[in-house]
């Protein structure tokens, strides 16, 4: 996951953000709990919203409390007490993490001090958390035998797609259902077609696989979306279609308002940005109450 899944601040209710913030906090704690405190320094928004979403869909509900923090050390804040559900996506945000780390590598691109700081934090994901491991090793695998000349982009994004549905339906056990699977399927496509419009003109210049620059060969980004861009925002419009008709269908035990704004308001918000070739804003959590 590659920073993409976010919530759409106008819209947030204020017990939302409040909520978000909890979660966020809560899953920096099982990071460190499940693999180490260097690991949390990969903490992303991404896996915040997932371990907001699946609490929720599992019906296990968050306790929050006033705790210690050792960015925030002054004053306590309020988090979400670690449960097994969090200790396992800490292991998965590490993981995700390694992995990125070592495509980037593979492409050429820096990170090996990154990856050596989290290499312990990887080695207990892997031990601690099997199954999930395996699910990402497998991806990993697919996903370099799936970027191969001429691939489109729908071929290139499904072992993405059928990561975040495999890892997901191991998450949730027996609460995974076929809208559970649909959804985060299609939200996993989101993800890595998203990423790979939103570097296109990176990827060109330094001749790395882009799905899109496979399927349509344009110099740049702006010769793509001016020669065929409809096409690719009716590839964008069919995914988000997909991810609204399968939510629809997912059952929610507690308040929806979180999740209703991140898929059905933020996905969207965020697609524009790429469509429209707008930088990615750098937005940092405050945890005493500004974005």
């Amino acid at each position: 996951m590659f920073g993409y899944v976010r919530y759409d601040m106008p819209y947030l209710f204020v017990k939302d953000l409040n909520l978000y913030r909890a979660v966020y906090c809560g899953l920096c704690k099982g990071i460190g709990k499940a693999c180490g405190q260097r690991a949390r320094l990969a903490l992303t928004y991404d896996v915040a919203f997932l371990s907001a979403i699946l609490h929720n869909i599992a019906g296990i509900d968050f306790e929050i409390e006033k705790q210690g923090c050792f960015e925030h050390w002054v004053k306590k804040q309020f988090i979400a007490k670690v449960d097994p559900l969090t200790e396992e996506l800490g292991a998965v945000n590490t993981a995700l993490a390694y992995f990125k780390l070592s495509d980037d590598i593979r492409d050429g691109g820096r990170g090996k001090f990154k990856r050596l700081f989290l290499k312990k934090g990887f080695k207990r994901a892997r031990e601690k958390y099997p199954d999930l491991v395996a699910i990402l090793d497998d991806y990993m695998a697919e996903q370099q035998a799936a970027e191969v000349k001429g691939a489109s982009p729908d071929s290139a994004a499904e072992p993405s797609a059928q990561m975040m549905k495999r890892l997901t339906d191991r998450l949730l056990r027996d609460k995974a259902t076929e809208a559970t699977g649909g959804m985060f399927w299609y939200l996993g496509k989101w993800i890595y077609l998203i990423d790979a419009l939103d570097d296109y003109d990176k990827d060109a210049a330094k001749k790395q696989f882009n799905p899109f620059f496979e399927s349509y060969g344009a110099a740049d980004r702006a010769t793509l979306m001016a020669e065929h861009g409809e096409e690719v925002r009716f590839l964008f419009d069919t995914l988000f279609y997909g991810m609204r008709e399968q939510l629809a269908g997912v059952v929610f035990p507690f308040n929806r308002d979180l999740v209703d704004n991140v898929i059905l308001r933020g996905i969207p918000s965020e697609t524009e940005r790429v469509l429209a070739g707008k930088p990615k804003g750098k937005e940092k959590l405050n945890l005493n109450g500004a974005i």
